[in-house]
Protein backbone atom coordinates (compact mmCIF):
# COMPACT_ATOMS: atom_id res chain seq x y z
CA UNK A 1 0.00 0.00 0.00
CA UNK A 2 1.65 3.55 -1.04
CA UNK A 3 1.71 6.26 1.20
CA UNK A 4 1.04 8.67 -1.33
CA UNK A 5 -2.83 10.80 -1.25
CA UNK A 6 -4.43 12.60 -3.43
CA UNK A 7 -3.65 16.80 -3.01
CA UNK A 8 -6.50 19.51 -4.05
CA UNK A 9 -4.20 20.10 -7.51
CA UNK A 10 -4.62 16.67 -8.79
CA UNK A 11 -1.43 15.75 -7.82
CA UNK A 12 -0.24 13.21 -4.76
CA UNK A 13 1.61 13.91 -1.93
CA UNK A 14 3.93 12.02 0.65
CA UNK A 15 3.03 12.17 3.97
CA UNK A 16 0.23 13.79 5.53
CA UNK A 17 -3.49 13.59 4.32
CA UNK A 18 -5.05 16.33 3.48
CA UNK A 19 -8.42 16.49 4.89
CA UNK A 20 -9.88 19.00 2.16
CA UNK A 21 -9.44 17.14 -0.99
CA UNK A 22 -11.90 14.28 0.62
CA UNK A 23 -14.69 16.80 1.76
CA UNK A 24 -14.02 15.27 5.59
CA UNK A 25 -16.11 12.19 3.84
CA UNK A 26 -13.02 9.45 3.76
CA UNK A 27 -9.83 9.41 5.37
CA UNK A 28 -7.39 6.90 3.99
CA UNK A 29 -4.74 5.54 6.48
CA UNK A 30 -2.71 2.31 6.83
CA UNK A 31 -3.54 -0.80 7.95
CA UNK A 32 -2.61 -2.84 10.78
CA UNK A 33 -3.08 -6.52 10.11
CA UNK A 34 -2.89 -8.62 13.42
CA UNK A 35 0.19 -11.09 13.74
CA UNK A 36 -0.69 -14.84 12.31
CA UNK A 37 -1.21 -15.87 16.22
CA UNK A 38 -0.07 -13.73 19.67
CA UNK A 39 1.34 -15.15 22.16
CA UNK A 40 0.24 -18.62 22.99
CA UNK A 41 1.81 -19.98 20.25
CA UNK A 42 -0.22 -22.58 17.60
CA UNK A 43 0.12 -25.52 19.63
CA UNK A 44 -2.15 -28.48 21.38
CA UNK A 45 -3.11 -26.52 24.25
CA UNK A 46 -3.81 -22.71 23.01
CA UNK A 47 -5.96 -24.15 19.81
CA UNK A 48 -8.13 -26.04 22.81
CA UNK A 49 -8.49 -23.48 24.72
CA UNK A 50 -9.01 -20.57 21.94
CA UNK A 51 -11.84 -22.98 20.78
CA UNK A 52 -12.98 -23.07 24.46
CA UNK A 53 -12.99 -19.12 24.40
CA UNK A 54 -15.02 -18.84 21.33
CA UNK A 55 -17.40 -21.22 22.65
CA UNK A 56 -18.06 -19.50 25.98
CA UNK A 57 -18.12 -15.93 23.38
CA UNK A 58 -20.83 -17.70 21.43
CA UNK A 59 -22.53 -18.66 24.59
CA UNK A 60 -22.77 -15.40 26.80
CA UNK A 61 -23.80 -13.85 23.02
CA UNK A 62 -27.20 -15.60 22.41
CA UNK A 63 -28.04 -15.58 26.27
CA UNK A 64 -27.49 -11.67 25.76
CA UNK A 65 -29.45 -11.80 22.28
CA UNK A 66 -32.24 -13.92 23.81
CA UNK A 67 -32.27 -10.89 26.74
CA UNK A 68 -32.81 -8.45 24.21
CA UNK A 69 -35.23 -10.53 22.37
CA UNK A 70 -37.42 -10.75 25.66
CA UNK A 71 -37.37 -7.02 26.03
CA UNK A 72 -37.81 -5.87 22.79
CA UNK A 73 -41.29 -7.45 22.95
CA UNK A 74 -41.55 -6.28 26.45
CA UNK A 75 -41.44 -2.27 25.08
CA UNK A 76 -43.52 -3.45 22.20
CA UNK A 77 -46.39 -4.85 24.19
CA UNK A 78 -45.93 -1.64 26.70
CA UNK A 79 -46.11 0.41 23.14
CA UNK A 80 -48.90 -1.03 21.93
CA UNK A 81 -50.88 -0.07 25.60
CA UNK A 82 -49.29 3.09 25.59
CA UNK A 83 -51.11 3.70 22.01
CA UNK A 84 -54.62 2.46 22.86
CA UNK A 85 -54.41 4.46 25.94
CA UNK A 86 -53.91 7.53 23.58
CA UNK A 87 -56.28 6.41 21.12
CA UNK A 88 -58.82 6.23 24.20
CA UNK A 89 -57.77 9.68 25.14
CA UNK A 90 -58.32 11.13 21.88
CA UNK A 91 -54.55 12.02 21.45
CA UNK A 92 -53.85 13.34 17.69
CA UNK A 93 -53.72 10.43 15.56
CA UNK A 94 -50.41 11.03 14.42
CA UNK A 95 -48.74 10.88 17.52
CA UNK A 96 -50.70 7.09 18.07
CA UNK A 97 -49.62 6.50 14.88
CA UNK A 98 -45.89 6.93 15.82
CA UNK A 99 -46.64 5.00 18.83
CA UNK A 100 -47.71 2.08 16.98
CA UNK A 101 -44.96 2.59 14.48
CA UNK A 102 -42.37 2.80 17.45
CA UNK A 103 -44.16 -1.05 18.64
CA UNK A 104 -43.46 -2.82 15.38
CA UNK A 105 -39.49 -1.29 14.97
CA UNK A 106 -38.79 -2.64 18.62
CA UNK A 107 -40.82 -6.01 17.45
CA UNK A 108 -38.58 -6.16 14.08
CA UNK A 109 -35.63 -6.12 16.74
CA UNK A 110 -36.77 -8.95 18.61
CA UNK A 111 -37.12 -10.86 15.68
CA UNK A 112 -33.79 -9.98 14.31
CA UNK A 113 -32.03 -10.66 17.76
CA UNK A 114 -33.96 -14.15 17.47
CA UNK A 115 -32.50 -14.70 14.37
CA UNK A 116 -28.73 -13.95 15.77
CA UNK A 117 -29.65 -15.73 18.52
CA UNK A 118 -29.90 -19.07 16.34
CA UNK A 119 -26.67 -18.02 14.57
CA UNK A 120 -24.73 -17.74 17.74
CA UNK A 121 -25.93 -21.19 18.95
CA UNK A 122 -24.83 -22.60 15.90
CA UNK A 123 -21.76 -21.01 16.15
CA UNK A 124 -21.34 -22.22 19.85
CA UNK A 125 -22.57 -25.78 18.92
CA UNK A 126 -19.49 -25.88 16.04
CA UNK A 127 -16.75 -24.57 18.45
CA UNK A 128 -17.85 -27.18 20.71
CA UNK A 129 -17.86 -30.08 17.91
CA UNK A 130 -14.57 -28.86 16.48
CA UNK A 131 -13.07 -28.41 19.86
CA UNK A 132 -13.96 -32.38 20.93
CA UNK A 133 -12.95 -33.74 17.54
CA UNK A 134 -9.60 -32.00 17.92
CA UNK A 135 -8.95 -33.20 21.44
CA UNK A 136 -10.05 -36.75 19.83
CA UNK A 137 -7.62 -36.31 16.87
CA UNK A 138 -4.52 -34.69 18.72
CA UNK A 139 -4.69 -35.58 22.45
CA UNK A 140 -2.84 -38.82 22.20
CA UNK A 141 -0.15 -37.62 20.29
CA UNK A 142 0.39 -34.21 22.34
CA UNK A 143 0.54 -36.84 25.51
CA UNK A 144 3.21 -39.41 23.61
CA UNK A 145 5.10 -36.50 22.67
CA UNK A 146 5.20 -34.62 26.17
CA UNK A 147 5.61 -37.90 27.68
CA UNK A 148 8.71 -39.18 26.10
CA UNK A 149 11.35 -36.78 27.94
CA UNK A 150 13.18 -36.22 24.43
CA UNK A 151 13.48 -33.09 22.71
CA UNK A 152 11.24 -33.15 19.51
CA UNK A 153 12.39 -31.82 16.49
CA UNK A 154 10.73 -28.19 14.95
CA UNK A 155 6.87 -28.75 13.24
CA UNK A 156 7.62 -30.20 9.49
CA UNK A 157 10.98 -31.55 10.16
CA UNK A 158 9.15 -34.87 9.97
CA UNK A 159 7.10 -34.21 6.44
CA UNK A 160 7.77 -35.77 3.75
CA UNK A 161 6.97 -35.01 0.12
Amino acid sequence: MSDLVPRDDGGLMDGAVNRDCFGGAIEPRRAHMPAAYVGGGLGFLALAGRLALLSAAALALKEGLWSLKHRMERDAKHADDLAEMCAAAEVEPGFTALIHEAGRALRAVADASAELADAADEMEVSARDTRAAHESEYRGVYEAVNSSGVRQAKPGFYRSN
